[in-house]
């Protein structure tokens, strides 16, 4: 299962520079745990941190510029820091597998001469088989859309990056063009990309020429992020199977009836899970309209009549589309979750927490799951450290870090003090 252990932000709104887990050149710090939970008060950013996440997917989908735009965020003058010029920087460090190689992915987004949003730098980088310290050396580099991409699984041996300057790329440039390396050059590829707009991850990831950046740009492009609002779900699709949730769940009724057919045992296990935990429902099923809608049926066992989608509350259609989510037999690599406890029975979150965290832990089948909350009765089912706290300083920028480096805080949960309640007491802010 692909993890990202790291994940490094900067001038992206509030979040200045932050970072959660292990980067390249951070090995002391843990990796980010498969079950990742980002805490904080009302307007600390938490908001702004899952949508860094959609904003990486929206450059990758749409280009950079056309996701500065997307989904209200007005622009790249309204997404960068205040008082910064940019570039906005990303940085992801992650493992395809247990036991592959880590792979660091930079991204700088910056704006040109006529103030339009274009890619400044864009690099891969992996250390070689065998080295297991020192710097990861780069088999995609771009710079100002211009650069070297190694094809396959080949090794970048043909300059030392610790003195990665401009010149020395313009050089190195030369010099594969001229030939001057014969053999040694043959597996790296001279790019130029046509539009500076565009990630390279985009275009060449899409060439089996270069495997491992396909690997990310695969990775990237399975992501979920939920959307998810009860009243798209209440919508009446076309009846119709299909294979996955989408990000709003107006789906949701399409996927049942795909789960319903093609693989009964998991919804099944959906049903028992519900069943132990909302009161009443006894079967979920689907049926047809008049007119080829497709109607989602909620059966209650002290009623002969179903109730459908549109007579359910939010928390029901929230609960039935999180065991949906979890119970895909082909999983994104990737979720993540704002609020989830919105509309939920308290009682309920502790129960979602667990699922969440035994869904993460899969090795082969599940997902890594990232969900920002500011519910204590979620947060109690936590460990520290599976425990991120955001915070924002009289500067206005936001600062995080985790639970677990505060020892006072480990001990109490060690002796069985609720990590949630210790929020609500105040024992998670800083003193």
């Amino acid at each position: 299962m692909a993890q990202i252990e790291g994940f490094r932000v900067k001038n992206f709104k509030a979040l200045k520079d932050v970072t959660l887990g292990r980067l390249w050149n951070q090995q002391k710090a843990q990796p980010l745990t498969p079950l990742t939970v980002v805490i904080g008060r009302n307007g600390v950013g938490k908001s702004t941190l899952f949508d860094a996440f959609g904003f990486l997917a929206d450059c990758l989908k749409l280009g950079v510029e056309e996701a500065c735009d997307a989904r209200g965020r007005g622009g790249f003058s309204r997404i960068v820091t205040q008082g910064e010029s940019g570039p906005i920087d990303f940085e992801i460090y992650y493992r395809e597998d247990d036991n592959d190689r880590p792979v660091t992915y930079e991204l700088s987004i910056g704006v040109d001469q006529s103030k339009r949003p274009y890619v400044v730098k864009e690099r891969l980088r992996q250390r070689r088989k065998g080295q297991k310290h020192g710097r990861p050396f780069s088999f995609l580099i771009l710079n100002d859309g211009k650069g070297l991409a190694w094809r396959g699984e080949t090794d970048n041996t043909l300059f030392d990056e610790t003195k990665d300057n401009i010149d020395d790329f313009i050089k190195l440039m030369e010099a594969l063009r001229s030939g001057d390396h014969g053999e040694e050059s043959k597996d790296v590829e001279v790019v130029e990309l046509e539009d500076r707009r565009k990630l390279g991850i985009a275009t060449l990831g899409s060439l089996k020429q270069h495997p491992r950046i396909s690997a990310f740009r695969r990775f990237i492009e399975g992501w979920y992020l939920s959307y998810f609002t009860p009243d798209a779900a209440r919508s009446l699709p076309l009846a119709g199977p299909q294979k996955h949730l989408n990000i709003h769940g107006d789906n949701i009724g399409n996927v049942a009836q795909f789960m319903e057919r093609e693989h009964p045992e998991r919804f099944a296990g959906i049903l028992n899970s519900i069943a132990g935990k909302i009161p009443g429902i006894d079967r979920i099923d689907t049926g047809k309209s008049s007119d080829g809608r497709l109607l989602l049926r909620f059966n209650d066992k002290g009623f002969h009549d179903p109730f459908y989608a549109q007579q359910m509350s939010d928390g029901t259609l929230k609960v039935f589309a999180y065991l949906l989510l979890l119970a895909d037999p082909t999983p994104p690599p990737f979720l993540c979750i704002e609020e989830p406890e919105n509309g939920l029975y308290h009682k309920l979150l502790g129960f979602l927490a667990e699922e969440f965290r035994r869904y993460a832990a899969k090795t082969k089948a599940g997902s890594q799951i990232f969900v920002t909350t500011h519910q204590p009765y979620f947060v109690d089912a936590l460990d520290p450290e599976e425990v991120w706290i955001l915070e924002k300083g009289p500067d206005g920028l936001s600062t995080i870090r985790r639970a677990s480096d505060d020892e006072l805080v480990k001990n109490l949960v060690a002796e069985d003090l609720p990590l949630g309640g210790l929020w609500y007491s105040d024992y998670l802010d800083k003193r």
